[in-house]
């Protein structure tokens, strides 16, 4: 598996290795749970529950009976089984691993192939929620869990959808997964959800695939899906509170060419630059990093940037920014102010990816 690491870039006997942004964590709210509806209160099951919660003993006796109903020949009795452990799961985090080593992984796996859409729906947001717990994950995935939840990135529901992608990216977060996920087909899912979701789906769309693109096969998974035109089209949006998601994604993608040429035929660079001109100060700093990186080796791109009208905003940037976006600002107004020249370009700029 090859992790793409860190851009060392240098320029002008200046090196920086930094043209990403590390603080991505106001821009990525992970997703913690599912967030969808609750038993009705007055149901005998919801004061199951809460007794269950309350008293541990109670629910290590209420989760061994929930996992044998998951196996029911009911579909009644499943629905209700799964829904149960999907909010004991959800409501008290020392639930999750009670639950996965009551045995409940492999048959919420099998819901999650269920031709009922409320069935698979709690089979996924059960999973989902039990992989909250670190310990779970691997468990999860070896269990064979990618390729179903795949499967209702596809075909489920749209809350379905939502919660399939939060899991992936939850078992991504073993680096062992990205790939596995890549390969079982979600990356082109995921895009699709980027693009077509409710707001909740592109934002969890986005997420995981912010984290599922450090690797480099999964970033060319994702451009011959036709990312860029979500993520161009988003980043033009300010008021679909998805600029700085579809910059941070953007950003893991470029120092791939495919990435970089995607990007400017989508019509990357205006928006880019318009950013750059009215965007907030953290998505000033992720434009002007992902210009530094479409620019360094390519002359045609630099000449693109220069004649969008770049250099006034760099300049204001320059003087008024982050220390950090000052640097890559000023680096960036040298590199469009080089002779159009490739071999001068070549013998100021290294990158290793």
């Amino acid at each position: 598996m090859e992790t793409e690491n860190p851009v060392n870039y240098k320029y002008m006997g200046r090196s920086f290795n930094d043209l990403s942004i590390n603080d991505d964590s106001t821009a990525f709210s992970d997703c913690n749970s599912d967030r969808s509806g609750e038993f009705p209160s007055a149901s005998s099951q919801n004061r199951r529950l809460v007794l269950a919660c309350a008293n541990s003993e109670n629910s290590d006796e209420l989760i061994r009976q929930l996992v044998s109903d998951l196996d029911s020949c009911s579909i009644d009795e499943q629905k209700q089984a799964a829904l149960e452990l999907r909010l004991l799961a959800k409501n008290k985090p020392e639930n999750r691993l009670k639950i996965a080593k009551a045995g409940a992984i492999r048959p919420l796996i099998s819901l999650i192939s269920s031709s009922d859409p409320y069935l698979q729906e709690n089979g996924v947001t059960a999973i989902l929620n039990l992989s909250l717990c670190d310990e779970n994950k691997e468990l999860i995935a070896s269990s064979g869990a990618i390729k179903p939840l795949v499967r209702a990135l596809r075909t489920g529901t749209s809350t379905a959808k939502e919660n399939a992608a939060c899991a992936l990216l939850r078992l991504s977060q073993v680096e062992e997964n990205k790939v596995a996920i890549g390969r079982s087909g979600a990356i082109p899912l995921l895009v699709n959800l980027l693009e077509n979701g409710g707001f909740r789906g592109k934002k969890d769309a986005s997420t995981a695939l912010y984290s599922l693109c450090t690797v480099k096969e999964n970033k060319i998974r994702a451009v011959e899906a036709g990312i860029m035109r979500p993520l161009v089209e988003l980043m033009a949006d300010f008021g679909s509170n998805m600029v700085d998601k579809s910059a941070f994604v953007m950003s893991v993608l470029v120092p791939v060419p495919e990435a970089k040429t995607a990007l400017v035929e989508e019509g990357g660079i205006p928006v880019l630059v318009e950013i750059i001109e009215v965007g907030s100060q953290r998505q000033k700093e992720i434009a002007v990093a992902i210009l530094l990186l479409i620019c360094e080796d390519s002359v045609l791109f630099r000449t693109m940037v220069a004649r969008e009208g770049a250099i006034p905003p760099l300049v204001a940037l320059s003087q008024s920014g982050t220390n950090r976006a000052k640097q890559k600002a000023e680096t960036l107004i040298e590199l469009l102010r080089q002779p159009r020249s490739g071999n001068a370009a070549a013998r100021h700029s290294d990158v290793s990816v």
